[in-house]
Protein backbone atom coordinates (compact mmCIF):
# COMPACT_ATOMS: atom_id res chain seq x y z
CA UNK A 1 0.00 0.00 0.00
CA UNK A 2 2.86 2.49 1.17
CA UNK A 3 4.56 1.66 -1.86
CA UNK A 4 1.67 2.58 -4.28
CA UNK A 5 0.92 5.90 -2.70
CA UNK A 6 5.30 6.53 -3.18
CA UNK A 7 4.72 5.32 -6.78
CA UNK A 8 1.52 7.60 -7.59
CA UNK A 9 3.12 10.62 -5.68
CA UNK A 10 6.53 10.26 -7.74
CA UNK A 11 4.01 10.30 -10.98
CA UNK A 12 3.63 14.14 -9.89
CA UNK A 13 7.12 14.97 -10.31
CA UNK A 14 8.84 17.30 -8.04
CA UNK A 15 6.65 19.69 -7.52
CA UNK A 16 4.73 17.08 -4.95
CA UNK A 17 7.46 17.76 -2.41
CA UNK A 18 7.04 21.71 -2.02
CA UNK A 19 3.08 20.40 -1.96
CA UNK A 20 4.09 18.39 1.33
CA UNK A 21 5.80 21.25 2.77
CA UNK A 22 2.89 23.42 2.11
CA UNK A 23 0.06 20.52 3.63
CA UNK A 24 2.87 20.02 6.93
CA UNK A 25 3.03 24.03 7.24
CA UNK A 26 -0.82 24.26 7.18
CA UNK A 27 -1.17 21.36 9.78
CA UNK A 28 0.91 22.77 11.91
CA UNK A 29 -0.09 26.54 11.99
CA UNK A 30 -3.90 24.83 11.59
CA UNK A 31 -3.71 22.50 14.92
CA UNK A 32 -2.01 24.79 16.50
CA UNK A 33 -4.61 27.90 16.16
CA UNK A 34 -7.47 25.68 16.48
CA UNK A 35 -6.44 24.52 19.83
CA UNK A 36 -5.34 28.12 20.85
CA UNK A 37 -8.98 29.37 20.05
CA UNK A 38 -10.02 26.50 22.64
CA UNK A 39 -8.42 28.10 25.21
CA UNK A 40 -9.70 31.27 24.32
CA UNK A 41 -11.09 33.63 27.29
CA UNK A 42 -14.45 33.32 26.17
CA UNK A 43 -14.46 29.68 26.90
CA UNK A 44 -13.41 29.86 30.45
CA UNK A 45 -16.88 29.96 31.04
CA UNK A 46 -20.48 30.98 30.21
CA UNK A 47 -22.33 34.65 30.58
CA UNK A 48 -23.58 33.90 33.47
CA UNK A 49 -20.49 33.20 35.37
CA UNK A 50 -18.78 35.82 33.99
CA UNK A 51 -21.48 38.32 35.27
CA UNK A 52 -20.63 36.17 38.90
CA UNK A 53 -16.98 36.12 38.81
CA UNK A 54 -17.16 40.35 38.01
CA UNK A 55 -19.10 40.63 41.14
CA UNK A 56 -17.22 37.99 42.86
CA UNK A 57 -13.59 37.71 41.39
CA UNK A 58 -12.34 35.39 44.06
CA UNK A 59 -14.78 32.64 42.95
CA UNK A 60 -13.64 32.74 39.39
CA UNK A 61 -12.05 30.18 37.35
CA UNK A 62 -8.23 30.11 37.53
CA UNK A 63 -7.65 31.05 34.33
CA UNK A 64 -10.41 34.27 34.56
CA UNK A 65 -8.42 35.53 37.68
CA UNK A 66 -5.53 37.43 36.14
CA UNK A 67 -7.90 39.27 33.31
CA UNK A 68 -10.55 40.13 36.13
CA UNK A 69 -7.39 41.44 38.67
CA UNK A 70 -6.05 43.21 36.19
CA UNK A 71 -9.38 44.99 35.17
CA UNK A 72 -10.26 45.42 38.73
CA UNK A 73 -7.17 47.33 39.78
CA UNK A 74 -6.69 51.02 39.62
CA UNK A 75 -9.45 53.58 38.46
CA UNK A 76 -12.45 52.47 37.98
CA UNK A 77 -13.75 54.82 35.78
CA UNK A 78 -15.82 53.69 32.76
CA UNK A 79 -13.36 55.11 30.10
CA UNK A 80 -10.22 53.79 32.07
CA UNK A 81 -12.12 50.29 32.38
CA UNK A 82 -12.55 50.29 28.52
CA UNK A 83 -8.75 50.95 27.96
CA UNK A 84 -8.55 48.00 30.52
CA UNK A 85 -10.54 45.32 28.31
CA UNK A 86 -9.14 47.20 25.01
CA UNK A 87 -5.50 46.02 26.24
CA UNK A 88 -6.23 42.39 27.47
CA UNK A 89 -8.21 42.55 23.96
CA UNK A 90 -4.92 43.46 22.00
CA UNK A 91 -2.90 40.56 23.79
CA UNK A 92 -5.47 38.29 21.96
CA UNK A 93 -6.63 39.04 19.23
CA UNK A 94 -3.54 40.09 17.40
CA UNK A 95 -2.24 36.59 18.10
CA UNK A 96 -5.40 34.74 16.45
CA UNK A 97 -4.88 37.76 13.61
CA UNK A 98 -1.15 36.20 12.48
CA UNK A 99 -2.63 32.49 12.88
CA UNK A 100 -4.70 33.57 10.45
CA UNK A 101 -3.02 35.01 8.18
CA UNK A 102 -0.06 32.27 8.09
CA UNK A 103 -3.31 29.65 7.55
CA UNK A 104 -4.67 31.83 4.83
CA UNK A 105 -1.20 32.00 2.93
CA UNK A 106 -0.29 28.50 3.44
CA UNK A 107 -3.97 27.84 1.80
CA UNK A 108 -3.44 30.00 -1.04
CA UNK A 109 0.27 28.49 -1.60
CA UNK A 110 -1.34 25.17 -2.48
CA UNK A 111 -3.16 25.88 -5.58
CA UNK A 112 -0.82 27.40 -7.27
CA UNK A 113 2.21 25.43 -6.10
CA UNK A 114 0.12 22.62 -8.08
CA UNK A 115 -0.54 25.08 -10.75
CA UNK A 116 3.50 25.51 -11.24
CA UNK A 117 3.41 21.68 -11.34
CA UNK A 118 1.13 21.97 -14.38
CA UNK A 119 3.78 23.74 -16.32
CA UNK A 120 6.33 21.74 -15.79
CA UNK A 121 3.83 19.20 -16.77
CA UNK A 122 3.20 20.57 -19.89
CA UNK A 123 6.83 21.45 -20.70
CA UNK A 124 7.64 18.25 -20.50
CA UNK A 125 4.81 16.56 -22.61
CA UNK A 126 6.21 19.29 -25.42
CA UNK A 127 9.47 17.91 -25.15
CA UNK A 128 8.50 14.89 -25.71
CA UNK A 129 6.56 15.73 -28.65
CA UNK A 130 9.56 17.34 -30.17
CA UNK A 131 11.21 14.31 -30.27
CA UNK A 132 9.08 12.99 -32.73
CA UNK A 133 8.69 9.55 -34.20
CA UNK A 134 7.01 6.77 -32.31
CA UNK A 135 7.88 4.07 -30.06
CA UNK A 136 7.19 3.33 -26.19
CA UNK A 137 9.96 5.75 -25.19
CA UNK A 138 8.19 9.29 -26.57
CA UNK A 139 4.96 7.81 -25.28
CA UNK A 140 5.97 7.24 -21.79
CA UNK A 141 7.32 10.91 -21.76
CA UNK A 142 4.03 11.92 -22.78
CA UNK A 143 2.43 10.24 -19.92
CA UNK A 144 4.71 11.30 -17.53
CA UNK A 145 4.44 15.09 -18.57
CA UNK A 146 0.84 15.17 -18.77
CA UNK A 147 0.92 12.90 -15.40
CA UNK A 148 2.77 15.98 -13.84
CA UNK A 149 0.73 18.77 -15.40
CA UNK A 150 -2.99 16.95 -13.97
CA UNK A 151 -1.74 15.35 -10.99
CA UNK A 152 -0.44 17.99 -8.80
CA UNK A 153 -3.21 20.86 -9.29
CA UNK A 154 -5.77 17.95 -7.73
CA UNK A 155 -3.35 17.69 -4.54
CA UNK A 156 -3.35 20.92 -4.07
CA UNK A 157 -6.87 21.36 -3.96
CA UNK A 158 -7.62 19.01 -1.99
CA UNK A 159 -4.64 20.23 0.54
CA UNK A 160 -6.23 23.55 0.20
CA UNK A 161 -10.43 22.43 0.91
CA UNK A 162 -9.70 21.50 4.38
CA UNK A 163 -7.66 24.72 5.74
CA UNK A 164 -10.35 26.42 3.29
CA UNK A 165 -13.08 25.17 6.09
CA UNK A 166 -10.40 25.97 9.08
CA UNK A 167 -10.17 29.39 7.86
CA UNK A 168 -13.43 30.20 8.07
CA UNK A 169 -13.97 28.28 11.57
CA UNK A 170 -11.14 30.53 12.89
CA UNK A 171 -12.62 33.70 11.48
CA UNK A 172 -16.29 32.84 13.43
CA UNK A 173 -14.49 31.70 16.91
CA UNK A 174 -12.62 35.78 16.00
CA UNK A 175 -15.78 37.42 15.68
CA UNK A 176 -16.97 35.22 18.71
CA UNK A 177 -13.74 36.70 21.47
CA UNK A 178 -14.07 39.86 19.94
CA UNK A 179 -18.08 40.22 20.65
CA UNK A 180 -16.94 38.90 23.81
CA UNK A 181 -14.47 41.28 25.20
CA UNK A 182 -17.45 43.90 24.14
CA UNK A 183 -19.93 41.89 26.49
CA UNK A 184 -17.01 41.98 29.00
CA UNK A 185 -16.23 45.92 28.74
CA UNK A 186 -20.17 46.68 28.82
CA UNK A 187 -20.73 44.25 31.99
CA UNK A 188 -17.53 46.00 33.78
CA UNK A 189 -19.00 49.65 32.99
CA UNK A 190 -22.16 49.10 34.09
CA UNK A 191 -21.10 47.18 37.46
CA UNK A 192 -19.02 50.60 37.88
CA UNK A 193 -21.65 52.80 37.49
CA UNK A 194 -23.84 50.72 39.69
CA UNK A 195 -21.10 50.96 42.21
CA UNK A 196 -21.35 55.21 41.93
CA UNK A 197 -24.57 55.55 42.28
CA UNK A 198 -25.06 52.92 45.45
CA UNK A 199 -22.18 55.00 46.80
CA UNK A 200 -24.00 58.53 46.20
CA UNK A 201 -27.50 57.53 47.05
CA UNK A 202 -26.17 55.75 50.31
CA UNK A 203 -24.56 59.03 52.91
CA UNK A 204 -21.68 58.36 54.36
CA UNK A 205 -21.54 56.81 58.25
CA UNK A 206 -19.34 59.94 59.08
CA UNK A 207 -21.75 62.70 58.04
CA UNK A 208 -24.87 60.71 59.95
CA UNK A 209 -22.34 61.24 62.64
CA UNK A 210 -21.74 64.94 62.36
CA UNK A 211 -25.70 65.26 61.86
CA UNK A 212 -26.22 63.86 65.10
CA UNK A 213 -24.09 65.68 67.20
CA UNK A 214 -26.36 68.45 67.53
CA UNK A 215 -29.08 67.11 68.66
CA UNK A 216 -27.29 65.15 71.35
CA UNK A 217 -25.91 68.43 72.61
CA UNK A 218 -28.79 69.91 72.67
CA UNK A 219 -30.96 67.45 75.13
CA UNK A 220 -31.99 69.14 78.04
CA UNK A 221 -30.41 67.66 81.10
CA UNK A 222 -31.99 65.59 84.02
CA UNK A 223 -32.45 67.60 87.13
Amino acid sequence: MLEQVLTIWAKGGWVMWPLLAVALWMSWVGLRLWFWLRRAPDRLGSDANWRRWIERPERAAPAARPILAYLSQGDSHPRRLSLRVTEVASGVLPVVDRQLAMLSTAVAAAPLVGLLGTVFGMLVTFQALALGGGGGQVAEAMAAGISQALFPPEVGLCIALPGLVLVNLARRRRQEIEAFFAQLESLMVQRSLHGGRRAAVQPPTADLEAAAMPRLETTPALA
